[in-house]
């Protein structure tokens, strides 16, 4: 059995504003930091064997930030985790892409990564995964918009996960089980 901790990297200042960040290098904001630290603390006392992390700065702040509370535990950086390409949207709000695309902006083409190439990414990584570690306690850090095609991949239709949540997902060969969704215990 793999144990998967799944991890939202910590709060951007364009999140703040709620822009795209896509595969845009945008860092953590402070309070992205400070909730890093805080799940690092939560966490600490468990067993895990390896971080993954995204290239991006807020994925690897993030994962860098909880690698140092638990000591030795190996920092891996791996592409397939970035954030999905989202094009011309990167940079912008939602109110931005009305004026310039339209209210339809969704049904324009954008040069957004296609949504086959995203999947075949994220099954690579679970592929991986359990087979390097069948028996061990993983934690990826990664992005919201690749975190929902990672767990519809894993049979669970679940909402978008906010920053710094965590999420807790055993895989077994003939099942994945859904420990913890989406928390944020370590904020309070």
């Amino acid at each position: 059995m793999t144990t998967i901790g799944f991890i939202r990297h910590g709060i951007t200042a364009w999140n703040k504003e709620g822009r795209e960040q896509g595969r845009l290098d945008i860092p953590l904001h402070q309070e992205g930091i400070i909730a890093a630290q805080m799940l690092a603390k939560r966490i600490a006392n468990e067993q895990w064997d390896a971080i993954f992390t995204s290239p991006l700065a807020r994925a690897q702040q993030t994962a860098e930030i909880i690698a140092k509370q638990h000591g030795n535990i190996p920092l891996w950086i791996d592409a397939r985790l970035c954030e999905i390409g989202t094009g011309m949207i990167e940079g912008t709000t939602e109110q931005e892409r009305i004026a310039k695309w339209g209210i339809h902006w969704q049904n324009v083409e954008l040069g957004i990564e296609p949504e086959q190439e995203v999947i075949a990414r994220c099954q690579s990584f679970l592929n991986a995964i359990q087979y390097d570690f069948p028996a061990d306690r993983i934690l990826v850090v990664t992005h919201g918009d690749l975190l929902q095609r990672f767990f519809r991949l894993l049979g669970q239709d679940l909402p978008r996960m906010h920053n710094t949540a965590f999420t807790l997902i055993e895989r077994t060969q003939s099942a994945n089980k859904l420990l913890l969704f989406n928390c944020r215990k370590h904020e309070r």
